[in-house]
């Protein structure tokens, strides 16, 4: 639900009634991850997906049922070849929908922090006793907690202490507990299921060189999610006329730019170096290779590659270091212009980020949509 913030804002502000629907649980080649959301208006005004189409129409309807009654509800949807018409999910798997009216307050809270990208989490009963279906608590990055599950003190504390620690790992998932906080591997009927759902800050795109192709890696990335900078030590080139899609356009050498936002980087941080030149190349490689990123990847020819690696192990880099190395960048889709080269370019960020194949799906075997690695 959290990726809803902003798109249901107006919604919050105005004081109109709203339901959500999330998805709390997925199995098999169901089409949209756990925190997937649907959000329904009082007008009937629909924002959001949770299965890509597959059951929106039914979800739309529990959507509805749950403003006029007010009662949260949990419903799972699968395939079936008994009934063709029966409401199902037609490319297989299991989903698992939590369906619940907004206004809460510790709701709202996690949706206000989303719409800010204040980094968040929301634990959210999604089974157990009734008295406690639907109840919220929700944690933010400044360690402000909103909300409680009013039963036993050390739930809400484990509750508290698992959300900040899924929130720190950036993860979305479900948690079994006793009514008394331990947590158990499987739920019994006195026991608790906690949906918590996090999200931080969108990861960082930082495109380095600002040449042509540069402007269409940076449109990619917007589309995609990222927080996107662009930076070149050309003053004429890193223009915010010539790249208007760009959160950040910065003048400076790149290795130093790197080195002034190391600390605020993450493991979801993409690194693309446009520049083919070794007096920008080299530094820059020499210290984004050193960090903890998830991808670093440098455009040039095989022979501008093999040059930049002699040049690279003069400095103190490893040869494993020098192995994630993404260049010469990109998948091989037969790119030629910059939007086909951006395309190539984010195809094996998301092919590494997931430990994909990145083949043909119709040569490959096993489940279309695995976990990340």
């Amino acid at each position: 639900m959290l990726d809803l913030g902003t798109e249901i804002a107006a919604w919050r502000r105005a004081g109109t009634p709203y339901a959500l629907a999330t998805v709390v649980g997925v199995s098999g080649s169901a089409p949209r991850p756990p925190g997937a959301a649907l959000a329904v208006a009082a007008d009937g005004t629909v924002v959001g997906s949770v299965s890509g189409g597959c059951v929106e129409g039914a979800v739309y309807e529990l959507c509805r049922e749950a403003l006029d009654s007010g009662t949260p509800v949990l419903q799972r949807f699968g395939y079936s070849d008994e009934d063709a018409f029966a409401v199902g999910l037609t490319c297989g798997g299991v989903l698992d929908v939590f369906v619940r009216p907004g206004g809460d307050a510790a709701v709202e809270a996690a949706l206000a922090a989303a719409e800010r990208d204040i980094p968040v989490a929301a634990a959210q009963v999604v089974a157990g006793p009734a008295e406690l279906l639907g109840a919220v608590i929700t944690v933010i990055a400044d360690a402000e907690v909103i909300g409680t599950y009013g039963a036993d003190p050390a739930l809400d504390a484990s509750v508290i202490d698992t959300a900040r620690a899924m929130l720190n790992a950036g993860r979305t998932g479900l948690s079994t507990l006793r009514p008394d906080g331990r947590p158990c591997p499987e739920a019994g009927p006195d026991d608790i299921t906690v949906f918590v759902e996090s999200r931080t800050p969108p990861p960082r795109l930082l495109v380095y060189g600002a040449i042509d192709f540069a402007a269409a890696v940076a449109r990619m990335g917007k589309l995609l999610g990222y927080h996107v900078t662009v930076c070149d030590a050309r003053e004429v080139f890193a223009t915010r006329r010539r790249f208007p899609e760009a959160d950040e356009v910065v003048v400076d050498w790149p290795h130093r730019h790197l080195a002034s936002i190391a600390p605020s980087l993450d493991r979801r941080t993409v690194v693309t170096v446009l520049t083919h030149d070794p007096k920008f190349d080299i530094p820059l490689l020499d210290l984004a290779l050193r960090l903890d990123l998830a991808y670093v990847g440098a455009m040039g020819s095989r022979r501008t590659h093999e040059a930049r690696l002699t040049r690279l192990r003069e400095t103190t880099l490893t040869e494993r270091e020098l192995a994630a190395l993404h260049s010469p960048i990109g998948l091989d889709l037969g790119a030629r212009t910059p939007e086909e080269t951006a395309l190539s370019i984010f195809a094996e960020v998301i092919a590494t980020h997931h430990a994909a194949t990145g083949l043909p799906l119709r040569t490959a075997t096993g489940p279309i949509h695995s976990k990340a690695a």
